[in-house]
């Protein structure tokens, strides 16, 4: 039987990589960075981070796993709702609007976040867990689904919702991202050409 030394918690990106494959059941690619494979155990559903401070205080705790990267937010949704994102906003009427919202789905990766619990580097940017997953309980049931869906799981949060208050806060987040850049056009003096 071969001797296997516990990995430190400050390993490098394998290592993150492996912790995700062996606690979580994760598909993980290790780095640099570390990333995890979307589209089967889970998608993500990606906001700009204001917008996503605006979802969870919409949704409370009824999200899943949530990630901070830089300037986006991860939310991690049942895997295929990225195929029914495109739909889902065309029923709840934001087609055609331009939202800074996206979906990892099939063949996606969202960069691993440090795992709960190991120290890093602290680099500006980096990826981590706002509500990380926990080891030992099933991921997949707390993740936002379509009831009517195969992996939709009685008491799950409800993706709709979720699609629903994602979309109002990316809007939300563009309109005052204009109001706030016509604002600092207005006082700023107009130069005019001289003949």
């Amino acid at each position: 039987m071969p001797f296997t030394v516990p990995l430190p918690r400050t390993s490098p990106d394998g290592g993150i990589a492996r912790w995700y494959e062996d606690e979580l059941g994760w598909a993980a690619v290790a780095g640099p960075p570390a990333g995890l494979v979307t589209g089967l155990r889970f998608d993500v559903l990606e906001v700009p981070a204001a917008a996503g401070r605006g979802v969870l205080r919409r949704m409370g705790a009824t999200t899943g796993p949530v990630a901070l990267m830089g300037r986006r937010m991860g939310l991690l949704v049942a895997a295929g709702s990225a195929e029914e994102l495109p739909g889902l906003l065309d029923w709840l009427e934001w087609g055609g609007i331009s939202l800074d919202l996206a979906v990892l789905g099939a063949d996606g990766r969202m960069t691993a976040p440090l795992p709960p619990g190991w120290s890093g580097s602290g680099a500006p940017g980096a990826s981590v867990w706002l509500r990380a997953p926990v080891p030992g309980r099933e991921v997949e049931s707390s993740l936002p689904a379509l009831r009517s869906a195969p992996w939709g799981v009685a008491g799950a949060p409800c993706l709709v919702r979720l699609v629903a208050a994602a979309a109002a806060e990316c809007h939300r987040v563009r309109l005052l991202s204009a109001r706030t850049r016509g604002a600092a056009q207005q006082r700023s003096p107009q130069r005019f050409a001289s003949s």
